[in-house]
């Protein structure tokens, strides 16, 4: 009797033991999941919200093309570069016509002034492609198969000075010409513009910004850029605008599981951070690359790595606080925005979508930021639009559909 009564006891202690034991398993799981989800939730991060009466109808009876470039001056103007030649025909057989390239828009979206177009002294794209506002200068560049060439003017459009000559490129090492530059910023205490060099070269070259005189350039990782790499590999990149796309008919090597290739395959944007880093676009290698100004190479990070088309890293701008804690990098094939931690290169938070309803996007081609924060997103392809993105302060993360 005792043995049974000594054996009972055993097992009500435990029992009870396993019951406490569930029990703060239980205590601990609950207060750990709130614990967690408390720190990913505390994270704060730029929100935005887009102003769909941004910018106000064109006069004229005017309509634009492909939008293939956006900055905002120090007044928070906001300037586009557009591509008439881009319109189909039943968009313009009409009462409509194609309005001039260059638009600069006041900070209510009002048409304040128009032009460019072929004139005397300098070379007109063959593909408009990319704008900067340097003060009370105005950078150009030129995308197309034969252009090779940046061009600068006036804010009131008068011609200033061009840099290299359509037709002339002689590929990735050449010093007086380009290739299919995409885009470019200024350093105005160094006087110097760096160059985001191309869709045919493969390089970030820099040229004193007064006399346009060469200074400096590199490839990927701070090389020397090695246009025969691509021919070695068998690879043919399509042309700009040829009409094939990266690997989808497989005419690029780009392969998202293999080493990282050496070279950039194409440099859509450069931007400088306030701390003096240079961060460039290497669109369809899906990755931006973060540099010194001599060109030495600090780190990079990959973003959709899996994206093949047109890539996923197309331009990049910086959050407004002094740190600049936050980028901002626009991807023109998945149509979304992707928010990076700058110290981490991390996303932590993405929005957009594709679609052509207000904020999402066919083909985010290019962005800028104003002084309030608020984004600019230009839209390619057959979007043909620029979008304001008003920002609404520190907030929870988003995830894009």
């Amino acid at each position: 009797m005792m043995r049974y009564v000594s054996a009972r006891l055993r097992q009500h202690r435990l029992v009870a033991l396993l019951t406490i034991a569930t029990s703060l398993t239980l205590l601990l799981t609950h207060q750990a999941v709130p614990v967690a989800q408390s720190r990913a939730a505390a994270r704060q991060v730029p929100t935005f919200a887009v102003d769909p009466f941004w910018p106000k109808p064109l006069p004229n009876r005017w309509i634009i093309g492909a939008v293939a470039g956006v900055a905002v001056d120090a007044r928070d103007h906001v300037w586009i570069v557009q591509r008439p030649s881009t319109l189909q025909p039943n968009e313009t057989r009409a009462i409509w016509k194609a309005a001039p390239p260059v638009l600069e828009f006041d900070t209510d979206g009002t048409l304040l002034a128009s032009w460019g177009g072929p004139g005397a002294g300098y070379e007109w794209p063959q593909l408009e492609h990319g704008i900067y506002i340097d003060g009370d200068n105005v950078w150009l560049g030129a995308g197309g198969d034969t252009d090779s060439h940046i061009l600068k003017f006036t804010r009131q459009g008068r011609f200033l000075l061009q840099i290299g000559h359509q037709g002339k490129g002689q590929g990735s090492n050449d010093t007086e010409n380009l290739g299919a530059p995409a885009n470019f910023t200024v350093d105005r205490a160094a006087n110097e513009i760096y160059v985001a060099d191309g869709y045919v070269n493969h390089r970030v070259i820099v040229f004193d910004a007064t006399t346009g005189a060469y200074k400096r350039h590199w490839g990927a990782y701070g090389n020397r850029p090695d246009d025969g790499w691509f021919t070695r590999q068998g690879e043919k990149l399509p042309g700009p605008f040829s009409g094939a796309v990266q690997n989808e008919a497989r005419p690029s090597q780009y392969d998202p599981n293999g080493p990282p290739a050496p070279q950039f395959r194409i440099v859509h944007a450069v931007r400088i951070s306030n701390d003096g880093l240079v961060y460039v676009c290497d669109r369809t290698n899906d990755r931006l690359q973060v540099f010194r100004k001599d060109g030495t190479f600090v780190r990079e990070q990959v973003l959709a790595k899996d994206t093949f088309g047109s890539g996923s890293v197309w331009d990049v701008g910086f959050s407004t606080d002094p740190q600049q804690q936050f980028l901002y990098i626009n991807d023109g094939t998945n149509q979304l925005i992707y928010v990076l931690d700058r110290q981490t290169l991390q996303v932590v938070s993405t929005f957009g979508g594709h679609g052509h309803w207000a904020g999402q996007f066919y083909g985010a081609h290019n962005l800028a930021v104003n002084s309030k924060g608020d984004l600019f997103i230009t839209e390619s392809y057959e979007g043909k639009r620029v979008q304001k993105f008003r920002y609404t302060g520190l907030g929870a993360a988003s995830v894009s559909p």
